[in-house]
């Protein structure tokens, strides 16, 4: 089916900048929009941006001004550029790909496949 492998996680000082990465493999066909989420210790997992195969993104209030997400269709590949970091932004960070549904596409539950996760930390 469908691999997600994300890349570009770490520790980074408040104020400072990260830019993490998905590459998606397998049957790319299946994927439709993708996105980030994010999961702080003792929290639940919370959206923090999407964008469609078209183009059109969707931001959390909490990263909006302060991040930027791109995807490049030829790659496959889903990025999230995070600037002005702050201590709260700290979490593992998930990308996520939403199947088409098409035959043959199906994925583990109704939000599509998942990535393994990127640990992104922020120190002040």
């Amino acid at each position: 089916q469908v691999q997600l492998v994300e890349s570009g996680g770490g520790l980074v000082q408040a104020g400072g900048s990260l830019r993490l990465s998905c590459a998606a493999s397998g049957d790319t066909q299946c994927i439709s929009t993708m996105g980030w989420y994010r999961q702080a210790p003792g929290k639940e997992r919370k959206l923090v941006a999407g964008v469609t195969e078209g183009g059109s993104t969707i931001y959390a209030d909490s990263v909006k001004g302060r991040s930027t997400i791109s995807r490049d269709n030829a790659k496959n590949t889903v990025y999230l550029q995070m600037n002005s970091l702050k201590p709260e932004d700290t979490a593992v960070y998930y990308c996520n790909a939403a199947s088409t549904g098409w035959e043959g596409c199906s994925s583990a539950d109704e939000y599509g496949y998942w990535g393994q996760g990127t640990q992104v930390t922020v120190s002040s």
